[in-house]
């Protein structure tokens, strides 16, 4: 069931990183009104497909394939929703409307965001989750003495932000090369292990 509205927090998609220690992909959505960033495991497919650059593969990939078959069948997907988070996975639903019905699918983070980012709707995630996992970078040390008021650039601002997710530690992931692709390996949360 479709939590309230009012429990949903909307997010954008900020960027597309690699944990460079153990080369797995991230999904950063950041809150739309705050500060504070999720971080979601994503394989290397879903990066891929996930990435708004206009760089056309040639052939579609399975969420251009779904989002050019939605719209012609008339299904608008008018959201999607990471919806809790479970043992170290994400979950999310995507809600559609057809022929005045509204309809609502289980689907991975990852997949579900690939398709919004494609259609260009709303992404949300449950407060509740927000809460949980979701991270506000702390303000670098050397900082300390500039004026408060002065806007930082982004880049320097996600330095911090970057920092910590290099650092993550993993011990869940697997060692193997390939192993990464195995179930349950995607779509996990990126910050305090064991919570959720």
């Amino acid at each position: 069931m479709e939590p309230r509205m009012k429990n949903l927090i909307e997010v954008s998609v900020d960027s597309i990183r690699i944990h460079m220690p153990t080369a797995q992909h991230l999904v950063i959505l950041k809150e739309k009104e705050a500060d504070r960033y999720l971080p979601i495991w994503i394989g290397s497919f879903e990066a891929q497909a996930t990435k708004i650059s206009g760089n056309a593969l040639g052939r579609p990939l399975t969420h251009d394939l779904m989002a050019t078959a939605f719209g012609d069948l008339g299904v608008s997907i008018k959201r999607i929703v990471v919806t809790r988070l479970a043992d170290q996975v994400f979950y999310a639903r995507l809600y559609v409307k057809q022929n005045g019905r509204d309809l609502d699918f289980d689907a991975r983070p990852s997949d579900a965001i690939a398709l919004a980012v494609r259609v260009e709707c709303p992404i949300f995630v449950a407060s509740e989750v927000m809460d949980s996992a979701g991270i506000i970078p702390e303000a670098d040390e050397a900082e300390g003495g500039k004026d408060k008021v002065e806007t930082v650039v982004d880049e320097e601002r996600l330095a911090v932000f970057r920092d910590f997710v290099n650092s993550l530690d993993l011990p869940e992931l697997p060692d193997e090369p390939g192993a990464k692709d195995e179930p349950g390996a995607q779509d996990r949360p990126g910050g305090r292990p064991g919570r959720g």
